[in-house]
Formats: structure tokens, C-alpha cells, sequence
């Protein structure tokens, strides 16, 4: 039997995996757009009225993008798909579900004209059951609405532009559907949530499962976790409730001496599978039974230092915007794992995921092939009740999802004070980074989180310092002192904005550099936006950012994040291509960004 996170490869949710097989809708579905929002008036949702969908679109990539086959990158707000499906009737105790991974921005859903679904947030998934609507086996008509008012600043957009065409570092908008959509059949008492905590220290992984609603029978819940042939724990626990949350003992973390054969890191991603089993507390009969995997690591920090598995670990990032030219912020499962190949091909050992809640693919393989990630939520650009609705909602569903998954290592919800431009001199702004700070240690209290990245650093784990000077030695003055570690800033105000808002205080925070570099290699003729400053050939390239990293590992830095991955629409300052190909020999890239101390 293969292990089962073999299996997950290619699976839109990596992470809870049931027989049978799931059934992919991605492919072309009819198309509308719908500029005078007439949709729901002339009732395009019903089965029979399909003269409105003259176009067609290829699911799961935004219609912006060329990869969709309709790239029109014209503002239309309201978007409408249909598409005819073959299914029948799930048997008696069975539900068939139809999962979003993510449609941006909000979102219905109307099988045979009856509603099943809606949801708002355009970068976190949801499900719609579709058994009660089905009335007989056979072709059914599922049509879905998107809405994604491209001039609401108050939206969660990332680096979507509000204007008609890309400007300085934003870029074309992703709107409607972008991630995988998927069709599952389900006992009806079913397992809709899994998460798993490692606590190496206490040699223990704690899980929490949530079932698809409130059970009508007690439970059990059994949980094996295995390495390879080696089982590492079994354990059957009692069910009364819609949610319930108990921990796992790993005897074999007790061995300090051979704790190396089981912890995930980047240089020995070890995943450990698991097989979640429910059933009957009375009858002891199967209910339901999923795969799933984990990785047995602990984050950390003290005195000024990252530490991975209780030691002390130097982060080497980029700045990833997860954007491909045809396809937008869509992308294959192929296009997924290379850019984590590619990452740790270069020497990274991390990637900042910036203004993007990445697909749970690319998850897998950061986790699969060993790569660290921070997981940012996409801004806002207006601050107002609206915004702080919106963006607590989606970044409670981003956190929910994603925090099982061993490579995501740090939370930000703010970059850049975006969404709150004056925290300093309007108290509701830094309430509100602050909360949303709270709120992800209040959520996964096992990862370090930062309520503001860049400047303007208030409640944070993690001091993330955006510095774009271009000389080496000026890094050195700001962050080669041996006090950084102390939280003791050369300058406060290295950019526009000071570093630390008053009243905060160090308490053992690593400082990172989170953003720098930016330089622009062979600038496009006529671009608009140059980087943060432009070289001429490979050779100044390469001494430029040799120049740069050596300073930041030289420093009394925790860690870098160079700006950025990859080369994104005008934004040409990446190490890679926008195809992915390096803009300096690939051996010579990764000797400057595995560079230590000297």
C-alpha cells in the first residue's frame, strides 16, 4: 500500500484524503459576463436559460489570464459560469459535496436553479452540499456567480490592481474562479476538518477533528501515525460533539538522542502519515476513514535567534507573489512543485509568500520536499469597519486551513501598514493589527506571528525590517551591531515609516530583514516601474546582490528575504525569470544565497 502522502500529490486537499477517488470539474465551463448585473433578475441561474453563456472559460484560471481562454482584462465585476455535470443520487447515509477552492470574491452556487452555496472571501475554499437538490440521477446544471467589484478598496486584494491596467508593483486582477473545483462523495457523518499540532517537547501531537454537523450517535475517532513500517502511536478517543480536540503521545520523541529520524526540517522533510478512522461508539462499525500527514517540528524564538526543533536556524528567503504570465495567480500542480524545486535548487531554504494565501498544492510540496513558508493575508487598501469584517473573517478560514501543514512557520496578517496607513496617530488601526496579531496566537498559539511586517512593528514574534538600501555597507552599519539581537535599532527610520510604534518593547524577538534587494536586471523598453534600482549586465547583477546577501549574513540578523522569486508582470527585479529561469548561472545564484558567516 503506498504511503498516503504519496497519494496526495496532485490532490486539491492534501491533507484529508478519503476513497473513493475525488472527481475534477477544471476544464472549460460556459461563461458570461454579466456588466449590468442582470444575472439574478433574468434568472441565468435556471437550468433551462443557457442563451446567456455565449462564451467559454477554462476552470480553475481567472478570465483575466490567457490561460483561461478569455483573457479580457477589462473591469466586469460580476462573472457567471455554468456547467452541466453527470451525477446520481447519493445512497441512503451518503452526501456528495461540491468543494471551491477559492473564487475571488464572492461567490453563489445553484445546482438545477436551486441555491446550495455561497461565500465570500476570495482566497480561502468552501463547500456546498448538493444532495438535496439533486432530484434524479443523471445530467444536473450547476451554475455559479462570482463578484469581484475591482474598484472596492475595502475588498481583500493583494497586489490585484484597482486600476484598468498594471501599475508599479501591481498587477492584473484574478477574479472568479482560480483554484481547483472538485466533486466528493461523503458518509454523512464525515470528517470536515483535521488539524494537527506537533509538540515535539511534550512528545505529543495534538489533533482536532471536526465532523460535516452535529453527530446523532456517539463516536470514536482512531488515530494511527506511522513512519515508513514503524507505527508511531494508535489511539481511539470518544466522539459526543461536532468538534473535539485531544492529543496523540509519540513515545518515540521521548529518545532525545534519535530525535533526528523523525523531525521535518528543509534538509530532511520527513512527513509522517496518518489514517483517521471513525466509528459507531456502540455497534464498532466504520462510519468514515481519511488519510492524512504531518510533520513533527517545533518553531521557535529566543534571544534574538529563529529557532527550528529547539536550535538556532538562519533563515534564507525570498519574496514570492505566487503569479505566473498566462495564468495569474492560477496555476497547475506542475507549475506548484517547480517553484519549490527551483527554490531549493537556488539555496532558499524559505519563501515569503507575499499578498497571496497560497494554494494548498504548493503547500504540499513545501512540505513534502522541505521548504519554509510565511503565510501573509492579502490586503486591503481602505481601512473602515468593512475591512476589519472582511479581512478577520477570511484570515480565521486562511489559518484554519493551512495550519496543519509543517512548512508554514510564521503568521502576518499586515504588510506595510497597508489597510492601516496611520497606526501610529489613529488608535482603531493599531487595535486592529494588533487584534489580528491575538487573534492568529489565539488560532495556532505554536507559530510566531506578525501583526505588521515591514515597519510600523507593534505585537510581533518577529521583528520584519523592509530596508532597500543597495550598498552592503550600509546594511552593515543599521544591522551589523552585536546589540541588534537586543532589539537596539541603528536608525528607526531606515525608510518612510519608523520601525517600532511606541510602547513596544523587545522581548527576545529575531529581527529579519523581510524585504530587500529589488534590483532591476534588463528593465523592459518603456517599463514603468525600475525597481528599486537598475543594473546593466549579469556581472554588476550578481556583484549587487553577492554584495547585499554577504552583509545580511554578516549581520546580527535572523534571517533575510530577498525581493523577490521571480520576475512579476512590470515588477522585473526577481532572481528568476517570470518562466523561471535564473538571471545568473544557477551554481553561481546558489553559492551567493547559501553564503555564511564569514
Amino acid at each position: 500500500m503506498p504511503h498516503p502522502h504519496l497519494d496526495a500529490a496532485g490532490h486539491p486537499r492534501p491533507q484529508l484524503i478519503r476513497d473513493p477517488d475525488w472527481r475534477d470539474l477544471g476544464g472549460p465551463w460556459q461563461f458570461a459576463h454579466d456588466d449590468e448585473d442582470r444575472g439574478r433578475a433574468d434568472r441565468w441561474m435556471d437550468p433551462a436559460n443557457s442563451a446567456p453563456f455565449t462564451g467559454t472559460v477554462t476552470v480553475p484560471y481567472p478570465p483575466e489570464s490567457a490561460a483561461s481562454g478569455v483573457a479580457d482584462t477589462a473591469f466586469h465585476p460580476v462573472l457567471w459560469y455554468r456547467r452541466t455535470i453527470d451525477v446520481s443520487r447519493p445512497t441512503a447515509g451518503r452526501r456528495l459535496l461540491l468543494h471551491f477552492g477559492a473564487v475571488d470574491h464572492r461567490a453563489e452556487v445553484w445546482l438545477g436553479g436551486r441555491l446550495v452555496g455561497r461565500h465570500e472571501g476570495g482566497h480561502t475554499g468552501f463547500t456546498c452540499d448538493l444532495t438535496d437538490a439533486i432530484d434524479r440521477d443523471g445530467e444536473q446544471t450547476v451554475v455559479v456567480r462570482a463578484e469581484d467589484q475591482p474598484l472596492d478598496a475595502a475588498q481583500p486584494r493583494g497586489k490585484q490592481d484597482w486600476r484598468r491596467d498594471p501599475h508599479v508593483i501591481w498587477y492584473h486582477r484574478t477574479s472568479g474562479i482560480w483554484q481547483p473545483v472538485w466533486l466528493e462523495e461523503v458518509p454523512a457523518e464525515h470528517i470536515a476538518l483535521l488539524h494537527w499540532t506537533p509538540e515535539v517537547a511534550h512528545a505529543r501531537v495534538r489533533c482536532r477533528l471536526r465532523l460535516g454537523h452535529w453527530p446523532q450517535r456517539p463516536l470514536t475517532v482512531t488515530v494511527r501515525l506511522t513512519r515508513g513500517e514503524r507505527v508511531l502511536a494508535e489511539q481511539r478517543t470518544l466522539i459526543e460533539g461536532q468538534e473535539t480536540e485531544f492529543d496523540v503521545a509519540v513515545p518515540a520523541l521521548r529518545h532525545g538522542q534519535d530525535l533526528d529520524e523523525l523531525l521535518w526540517s528543509p534538509e530532511r522533510p520527513q512527513l509522517i502519515d496518518a489514517v483517521v478512522e471513525l466509528r459507531d461508539a456502540a455497534e464498532d462499525t466504520p462510519v468514515d476513514r481519511a488519510t492524512s500527514y504531518l510533520g513533527l517540528r517545533d518553531i521557535g524564538w529566543d534571544d534574538g535567534v529563529f529557532l527550528l526543533n529547539h536550535k538556532p536556524y538562519f533563515l534564507r528567503f525570498a519574496l514570492q507573489q505566487g503569479y505566473w504570465p498566462a495564468s495569474h495567480l492560477s496555476a497547475s500542480a506542475e507549475e506548484l512543485r517547480r517553484d519549490v524545486e527551483l527554490a531549493k535548487e537556488i539555496g532558499l531554504n524559505g519563501l515569503r509568500i507575499h499578498q497571496k494565501v497560497e494554494d494548498p498544492r504548493f503547500l504540499y510540496w513545501a512540505d513534502r520536499l522541505g521548504l519554509l513558508l510565511w503565510e501573509e493575508m492579502p490586503s486591503a487598501y481602505a481601512f473602515g469597519a468593512q475591512t476589519v469584517e472582511r479581512v478577520v473573517a477570511e484570515w480565521t478560514e486562511a489559518i484554519s486551513r493551512d495550519l496543519s501543514h509543517p512548512s508554514i512557520v510564521a503568521w502576518v496578517p499586515i504588510n506595510e501598514s497597508w489597510s492601516v496607513p496611520n497606526p501610529a496617530l489613529v488608535p482603531a488601526q493599531r487595535h486592529f493589527m494588533d487584534a489580528l496579531y491575538h487573534l492568529s496566537k489565539a488560532l495556532d498559539p505554536s507559530r510566531p506571528a506578525v501583526s505588521n511586517d515591514g515597519w510600523e512593528i507593534s505585537a510581533a514574534d518577529i521583528w520584519g525590517v523592509h530596508d532597500y538600501t543597495q550598498h552592503g555597507d550600509v546594511l552593515r552599519r543599521r544591522y551589523g551591531h552585536a546589540s541588534l539581537r537586543q532589539g537596539e535599532l541603528a536608525e528607526q527610520w531606515p525608510g518612510a515609516k519608523r520601525l517600532t510604534l511606541d510602547g513596544v518593547r523587545h522581548q527576545g524577538q529575531p529581527v529579519v530583514l523581510s524585504e530587500f534587494g529589488g534590483a532591476t536586471f534588463e528593465p523592459a523598453e518603456g517599463a514603468e516601474w525600475f525597481g528599486y534600482d537598475t543594473v546593466a549586465t549579469k556581472e554588476e547583477f550578481a556583484e549587487r546582490l553577492a554584495d547585499l546577501v554577504t552583509a545580511a549574513v554578516d549581520s546580527g540578523l535572523a534571517g533575510y528575504c530577498y525581493t523577490q522569486f521571480t520576475d512579476t508582470e512590470q515588477e522585473i527585479n526577481g532572481l528568476l525569470t517570470p518562466d523561471r529561469q535564473p538571471k545568473i548561472p544557477l551554481a553561481e545564484l546558489r553559492e551567493i544565497l547559501t553564503r555564511t558567516r564569514t
